[in-house]
This record gives structure tokens, C-alpha cells and sequence, in this order.
């Protein structure tokens, strides 16, 4: 009888401690870092029995869309958000995100870098944590380009580029001179277009907020742009985001690739690469200049105002962005898997060995100035964005007309000239120059 007693009160226990949970929704994104993310967190939730997480994993415009119309709504669907450097900046700043502040002890916040921090606070308040941080890079074939007889330099121009693209094209064998993003979106196509402009010496804005796309620098860039990918990319080349890309370099069939440093590890992994042996890293291409060739970027994790678990939240996710979640990560699937670019303490001679695009990625973060990404002064502040509330909106048409340009349904020009148009048109309905 006393031991029925004990069996049915341990149970009850049970089940009031399971009733009594917390269960926190996480809305992120479908890329491999945050699906080990993840998969890591049961880690978590032995250690916190206390709280269950559940997960919304989206693909990357359909994410930003669905967290603009929660946040802005106020929905509250949303407990931890997973978003960039752009909307910790303008979200923050409208008071829809909860200030990170008092964070666990030895969470070491000073281990992260600065440029990282500072693109995700707002007046030195910060409003997210960083699960990892990216510039772009270069990605290469080094067996395709020893057979050419080709060698790759450090810092490529653009130019350079398109000639190693035409010389490695072989559409017969599926070998693609060169992937690059087609994919409309401002997060997509975009990140890449912009830097390709900033190379070309172009600016979204001059100093008085006038759009400069039918100028000399723009024209350059989108032709090139448009007749690179359209000569020596893959077919289908304006459906091709940042995953598909990557399952494409992953597959042998792009001979060169220029996108996020945060692939590196991927490309790397012999798991899931067929050509990670025979893969060469190097500084993404300049042109006339080298500002803005690279960009800055963070995933990171905020906690919306609109959360009704917020002291949980902010314990899952000064978990995630911890330098404990990084040791898990290099237990389970090795050292050059963990989430970079956003700590000092990662890049030590343990993970610089292990990871071979550790030094390019360093550089390119560290080089990377938001403040100053022209060849020409602008009034914003972004390097494959523009950091105001309007560009979301005229990133995504602008990434619809240059995925229409890639297709062939309008010429380069007349694309740049409807960009043009709708641009101002835009910047006058939102009250520019403010």
C-alpha cells in the first residue's frame, strides 16, 4: 500500500511538473546552423525540464516576412526570434524588443566582437545576441582550376572573376562557371547585388537620399551581374538562394562560388560535400574598389516585447549564443562546425587549424564598415543594406526586377530605370530626405 502511495505521488509529480512547464516558440531559419541549433537543444531541455521548445523553422523570406507582421502587430505568436542586423537596429529602436541585459555570469559578453555588438544595439543597448556572424568570401574548385591552369588570387577583382567563370564553364559535364544568388528578396539576391554595386564603386542613395540606379556604377554592375550569371551560372539561376546555391558547390557542379563565410563549414564537411578536399577560400571579389565588396552580417536572437515568457527566453537564448553551446558543438560534430564569428575565443589555434576558412573569415569581419560601404559617402549605414524602415519594402521589389532582368523578361536597362523610378517614388511617399 505504501508503495502504490509513492507511485502514484511520484506520477503526479511528474505530471504537475510537466503540466507546469513553459514552452517557449522559436521562429528561425531553415539553414544548417540553426537546424543543429536545433537538434542540440534536447541539451537544453535536460537541463531546464522546466521549459519545452517548440520550433517554427521557415525559409528565410518567408521568416522575415511572418516576424515584420507579428512584431509590428504586436501578435505575440513569437517567444525567441531569430533576425539580423537590420531589424535589431529599427525593431530595438521602436521599443519592440527586450534590451538584453543581465546576462548569466561567465556569459562573457566582452568575448564578443565589437562590430558585432554594435550592429545589434541601438545607443549601446544591445537587443540581440548573435548565434553567429558572416562576411562574404569566395569559394573556389581547386582541382578545376590546377587542370585550367588557372591560379586564383587572394583578392580577385570582379573582372578576374568572369574570366575564370568563362574558361571553367562546362554545362555538358554540369560543371557551372560561377553560382551566384538570383533569388528574389532583399536578404537574397540583394545581400550579393549590393555588393557587387559597392565594388562598382555605386551607392543606393547619395547624400541627399536621391536613388543613383540609372547612374554609370549601377549600370556597370547589373550588367555584369546579369550577364555573368546569365553566361557561365547554372539554369534556373533566378531561384537560387543561399541553400541552394550551396547544395549546388556541395554537388561538384559550381566551379566557383561567392557567398556567406558562415558556409565554409559546410563546404568543408566530407559528410555532405563531395568536393570538400578540393575546396580553396579567398576574399570576396572587388572591382574599382574594395569597400563594401564583403558584408556584415548576424544571425542572432531577440526576445519581443510581446513574449509572456521572457525570463525564459532570454535563459534559451544567452544559451545558444554561450560559449557553452560552442563547446557542445565541437564535441558532437567538431570544431570547425561551430557557429562562427561572433567570439574572440573561437578563433584559437585549435579551430584555425581545423578550419581552413577560419583567416579569411576573421579578416573579412574584421575589414567589413558598415559606416562606410561606398567608394562614395552615403547617409546610411549598411553594406548589402540600407538601415531604414522603408528598405525592406524596396529591397524586395528591387530584388523582384533583377531576378526579372536575369530571366531575360526586361533588358538591364529598362530594369534599372523602373528601379529607379519606383525607388524615388518610395523615398518621397516615406518623406526623404527626413
Amino acid at each position: 500500500m505504501h508503495i502504490g502511495k509513492t507511485l502514484v505521488g511520484t506520477a503526479c509529480l511528474v505530471l504537475a511538473s510537466a503540466a507546469s512547464a513553459e514552452t517557449l516558440t522559436i521562429a528561425t531559419v531553415n539553414n544548417a546552423d540553426m537546424i543543429r541549433m536545433q537538434r542540440l537543444s534536447k541539451t537544453f531541455e535536460q537541463q531546464h525540464p522546466d521549459i519545452n521548445l517548440n520550433w517554427v523553422v521557415l525559409e528565410e523570406n518567408v521568416l522575415r516576412q511572418r516576424l515584420t507582421t507579428d512584431i509590428a502587430t504586436q501578435g505575440g505568436q513569437f517567444d525567441v526570434l531569430t533576425i539580423g542586423m537590420y531589424e535589431a537596429s529599427l525593431w530595438g529602436a521602436k521599443g519592440w524588443l527586450e534590451a538584453m541585459t543581465d546576462l548569466p555570469e561567465g556569459y562573457d559578453l566582452d568575448d564578443v566582437f565589437p562590430s558585432v555588438r554594435e550592429g545589434l544595439s541601438v545607443d549601446g543597448t544591445l537587443y540581440a545576441l548573435p548565434f553567429y556572424a558572416e562576411s562574404s568570401m569566395t569559394y573556389y574548385r581547386t582541382d578545376l582550376f590546377e587542370a585550367a591552369g588557372l591560379q586564383m588570387p587572394e583578392r580577385p577583382t570582379w573582372t578576374q572573376m568572369a574570366e575564370f567563370a568563362q574558361k571553367l564553364h562546362q554545362p555538358g559535364k554540369d560543371q557551372y562557371g560561377i553560382c551566384l544568388r538570383g533569388k528574389a528578396g532583399w536578404g537574397e539576391n540583394m545581400a550579393l547585388v549590393t555588393t557587387v554595386a559597392n565594388a562598382f564603386g555605386a551607392r543606393w542613395f547619395d547624400e541627399k537620399w536621391q536613388p543613383e540606379f540609372t547612374g554609370e556604377e549601377w549600370t556597370r554592375a547589373a550588367n555584369f551581374y546579369v550577364d555573368t550569371l546569365r553566361n557561365y551560372g547554372p539554369p534556373g539561376a533566378s531561384s537560387n538562394g543561399f541553400n541552394e546555391n550551396l547544395a549546388l558547390f556541395n554537388s561538384g557542379k559550381c566551379a566557383m562560388w561567392v557567398d556567406a563565410t558562415v558556409a565554409g563549414s559546410f563546404v568543408t564537411d566530407a559528410s555532405q560535400s563531395r568536393v570538400a578536399d578540393q575546396v580553396g577560400f579567398t576574399f570576396a571579389p572587388h572591382e574599382t574598389t574594395e569597400k563594401g565588396s564583403a558584408w556584415l552580417y548576424s544571425w542572432a536572437l531577440a526576445i519581443p516585447t510581446s513574449s509572456k515568457s521572457k525570463d525564459s527566453a532570454k535563459t534559451f537564448t544567452a544559451w545558444a549564443t554561450s560559449r557553452e553551446y560552442a563547446e557542445l558543438v565541437a564535441e558532437t560534430d567538431g570544431v570547425a562546425n561551430v557557429p562562427p564569428g561572433t567570439r574572440e575565443s573561437t578563433y584559437n589555434d585549435e579551430y584555425m587549424t581545423a578550419a581552413p576558412f577560419a583567416r579569411v573569415t576573421l579578416e573579412s569581419l574584421k575589414q567589413a564598415d558598415p559606416a562606410d560601404p561606398s567608394a562614395k559617402p552615403v547617409p546610411y549605414v549598411g553594406i548589402q543594406l540600407v538601415t531604414i524602415p522603408e528598405f525592406q519594402a524596396i529591397g524586395t521589389q528591387v530584388g523582384k526586377m533583377f531576378a526579372a532582368a536575369l530571366t531575360g523578361q526586361m533588358p538591364v536597362e529598362q530594369m534599372l530605370n523602373a528601379v529607379q523610378q519606383s525607388t524615388t517614388r518610395e523615398m518621397k511617399r516615406a518623406g526623404y530626405p527626413k
